[in-house]
């Protein structure tokens, strides 16, 4: 099953994968919030989906599947070598994660794999999260720095979280400290750089359906 947003990208995966006559595409999902409804309807033995999935955390997705359908393989694919995403992503209990880059024999090479119950990951990946800068802020910090880094205010970042305006202007201090930044901005471009802006997983709940 194909998870991915644009329908051309889709399509193109679909063409490139049911030209492996061990491979067929029995559905797709366009948006992060049908991905375990659509997977639930037509029982995929792998999900390839889409780590930069703008309409919600393809994290928490992963770990939706995980919980709700176990003997369904989970393969991310993403457009930048981020050690924190391959962290979380090994956390949420997803088999693997490509770069969007890889050549395509690649991806079927490593959907093959993922199907018959192996882990795999892309192998420059693998060496940068080796080689990774441990993420100093804590959670609630990479939270706020996420909600600055979409254009929020103190104000409302306050209100979003249930806390005072004061006790924001304290993270966020401790934030520019932490990544020995200039300002909020520069803040924004490190953990940017590193792939820590990455949102919390969200508690996996179940399926309304």
């Amino acid at each position: 099953m194909l998870a991915m947003e644009l329908r051309m990208v889709r399509g193109a995966f679909a063409v490139m994968l049911e030209m492996d006559s061990d491979l067929t595409v029995v559905g797709e999902a366009d948006k992060a919030q049908s991905v375990l409804r659509t997977a639930q309807r037509c029982r995929p033995d792998v999900v390839v989906l889409d780590a930069d999935m703008i309409d919600g955390s393809a994290i928490t997705v992963a770990a939706d599947l995980h919980a709700h359908m176990p003997t369904c393989r989970t393969l991310l694919i993403a457009a930048r070598k981020s050690p924190e995403l391959l962290r979380r992503a090994m956390k949420a209990n997803a088999s693997g994660l490509l770069l969007k880059d890889s050549p395509a024999g690649e991806l079927v090479r490593g959907i093959k794999a993922v199907a018959a119950g192996e882990q795999i990951v892309d192998q420059e990946l693998a060496i940068a999260a080796l080689n990774a800068r441990p993420n100093p802020l804590s959670k609630r910090e990479v939270d706020i720095l996420v909600l600055v880094a979409a254009g929020a205010e103190p104000a409302e970042i306050a209100k979003k979280l249930d806390l005072s305006i004061g006790t924001v202007r304290n993270y966020l201090a401790s934030i520019v400290t932490k990544l020995d930044a200039r300002n909020r901005v520069d803040a924004i471009r490190i953990a940017d750089e590193f792939g820590w802006l990455l949102p919390a997983v969200e508690p996996v709940l179940p399926d309304a359906s």
